[in-house]
C-alpha cells in the first residue's frame, strides 16, 4: 500500500524539479510560470480553475513527450514527470484553490459538527455492520489514514490518504471472507464500514478535500479502483449530510433524543475550562461561576428535552446548593429505560441502562 509519505511517492517530484533546473528546460519553465501568473488576473472560481488546470496538464503532457529532456523516455517516466508537474503547480496554487469559497467553508463546518454529534452515539449496528466484520485494530488504522488528508497539498497525496483508508477496509473484508468462507457482497459491506470510519475519523474539511481531488487530480487518474474508492467516500459524505432515523435503523424519537443529548454534551464541552492552570484566582473564581451558571442553563434545557420526549425526570445534587456543587446527577426514565446524566464543570456524560 503506497503512502503519501513513502519513498515511492516522492522520486517523481524531485526528479521533475531537478530537470526543471536545467538550462534545457527553460521553455517549459516559462510556460509553467506564465500559467501560474495568469491566475492572478482572475477571482478564484473552483470549477473554472479546475478546468484550466486540467487543460494545462493535458497540454504539458504533449510538450514533455516531445521535449529533448525526455527523449526516449518510457511511458512511466512521462507519467512521473506529469505527477511532479501536478504537485508543483497545485502546491503553488493551493491557497487559491482549496476551500476558498464561503459555501465550502460552511459545508465543511456543518459536516464536521454533524459528525461530532454522530460520534457520541452511532455504533456499528446502527449501520447494519455484522459482528463478524468488527475489527477495532483495522478500523483504527483506517481512521488514522483518513485523518492525514489535510497534511498534504497535492491532489494525488490527498487521494492516497483516501486510497490507504479504503484499502485497509477492503483488505479486512478479504481476510474475513477467506477465513470464514463467506462471500463478499461488495459495496453493501464496504460502504457501511467506510461511513463508520468517516464518522470515527471526522476528517478535517472533508467536503473541500473531496472537491479539491475531484477538480484538480488529473482526470486520467480518476479511474478504476481509484474512482470506486473516491465515489464511495463521496457517498459516505452524502449519507452523513442526509442522515436520519431510518438510515440508522432507529425510531424517530430515539434518533432525536440522541441528537439532542449530543448537542447538550457539545455545549458543555465547549463551555468547560480548557486548561488546568487557568487564569489568576479571582478571575478563575468568576469563570467557575459562569461555567456553573452555564451548566444550570443546560440542565433546564435538558429538562425541556425530557418533557418534550415524554420522559419523567429528576435530579440529585451532591450538596444542597447547586452552585456549591461540583457535580450533579440527573436521570430521566421512560418505561424501563433510565438515562443517567452526569454534569460537572469539566465533563458531561450520559449512559442508558435497562432497568430490570
Amino acid at each position: 500500500m503506497e503512502s503519501p509519505t513513502s519513498t515511492a511517492s516522492r522520486p517523481d517530484y524531485y526528479d521533475f524539479l531537478d530537470r526543471m533546473r536545467r538550462p534545457a528546460a527553460a521553455d517549459l519553465f516559462r510556460s509553467i510560470k506564465s500559467f501560474l501568473v495568469s491566475f492572478s488576473f482572475h477571482e478564484p472560481n473552483a470549477e473554472e480553475d479546475g478546468s484550466k488546470v486540467q487543460a494545462f496538464l493535458a497540454e504539458m503532457e504533449s510538450a514533455i513527450r516531445d521535449h529533448p529532456l525526455w527523449a526516449n523516455a518510457t511511458s512511466q517516466e512521462i507519467d512521473h514527470a506529469l505527477e511532479g508537474l501536478e504537485k508543483y503547480i497545485m502546491t503553488k496554487l493551493f491557497d487559491r484553490t482549496f476551500g476558498t469559497s464561503t459555501e465550502d467553508a460552511v459545508t465543511d463546518m456543518e459536516i464536521s459538527e454533524k459528525i461530532g454529534l454522530l460520534q457520541q452515539f452511532v455504533k456499528p449496528h446502527h449501520l447494519d455492520i455484522p459482528k463478524v466484520l468488527h475489527n477495532e485494530a483495522s478500523w483504527l488504522l483506517a481512521v488514522k489514514e483518513l485523518q492525514k488528508i489535510n497534511s498534504f497539498k497535492a491532489p494525488r497525496e490527498k487521494l492516497l490518504c483516501i486510497m490507504s483508508c479504503c484499502q485497509v477496509i477492503n483488505n479486512l473484508l478479504l481476510n474475513i471472507s477467506m477465513s470464514n468462507d463467506r462471500t463478499l457482497s461488495g459495496a453493501d459491506e464496504f460502504l457501511p464500514i467506510l461511513i463508520y470510519i468517516t464518522i470515527k475519523a471526522n476528517p478535517p474539511q472533508l467536503h473541500s478535500n473531496l472537491k479539491f481531488v475531484q477538480l484538480f487530480r488529473r482526470e486520467t487518474k480518476l479511474i478504476s479502483e481509484v474512482e470506486y474508492y473516491l465515489t464511495n467516500l463521496i457517498s459516505a459524505k452524502m449519507f452523513i449530510i442526509d442522515v436520519n432515523a431510518r438510515s440508522l435503523s432507529m425510531e424517530e424519537s430515539e434518533f432525536q433524543k440522541h441528537m439532542e443529548l449530543a448537542r447538550l454534551a457539545t455545549q458543555v464541552s465547549v463551555a468547560s475550562p480548557s486548561s488546568s492552570q487557568g487564569p489568576p484566582t479571582s478571575a478563575r473564581a468568576n469563570q467557575e461561576e459562569i461555567d456553573m451558571a452555564g451548566l444550570l442553563t443546560i440542565l433546564v434545557n435538558l429538562f425541556k428535552v425530557c418533557l418534550t420526549l415524554g420522559l419523567h425526570s429528576s435530579f440529585l445534587s451532591q450538596n444542597s446548593s447547586f452552585l456549591a456543587s461540583n457535580k450533579m446527577c440527573f436521570f430521566c426514565s421512560k418505561k424501563n429505560i433510565i438515562w443517567f446524566v452526569i454534569l460537572s464543570k469539566n465533563h458531561f456524560t450520559y449512559q442508558i441502562k435497562q432497568n430490570g
